[in-house]
């Protein structure tokens, strides 16, 4: 990834945070990096661990960002998910894999949505 890509990843993941947030959610860790991929962001979601993806775009030219997260990024997650509660000394009682997905654009508020629950796990 370019810088350009880089920094708009970043300020993704940080609009992410916020809006969920917002939702009530408490983040626990941030670019949790293993050898099966990296999770962008963990959060508590009341009794349940949320591992998020973040996508984002400068603008719907290249498909939704949410369309990146494809069969095989998913089971990439999946692995990186299972690399993290391994590391756990008390599993969750329960967890699941959300998107967020953001297109940006100068001068407009981006856009937000939050996909929960993607594996369907």
């Amino acid at each position: 990834m370019g810088l350009i890509g880089n920094f708009l990843g970043q300020r993704g993941e940080r609009l992410a945070e916020k809006f969920l947030r917002r939702k009530g959610y408490r983040t626990v860790a941030r670019n949790f990096r293993t050898r099966e991929g990296e999770l962008d962001l963990v959060c508590r979601d009341g009794d349940c661990l949320v591992f998020v993806e973040v996508k984002t775009r400068t603008t719907g030219g290249l498909g939704f960002p949410e369309d990146a997260v494809t069969a095989d990024k998913q089971r990439k997650l999946i692995s990186a998910v299972n690399a993290y509660l391994a590391r756990l000394r008390q599993p969750p009682a329960s967890f699941r894999i959300d998107v967020v997905s953001i297109i940006t654009a100068a001068q407009r508020q981006p856009q937000i949505i939050h996909l929960e629950n993607i594996t369907g796990s």
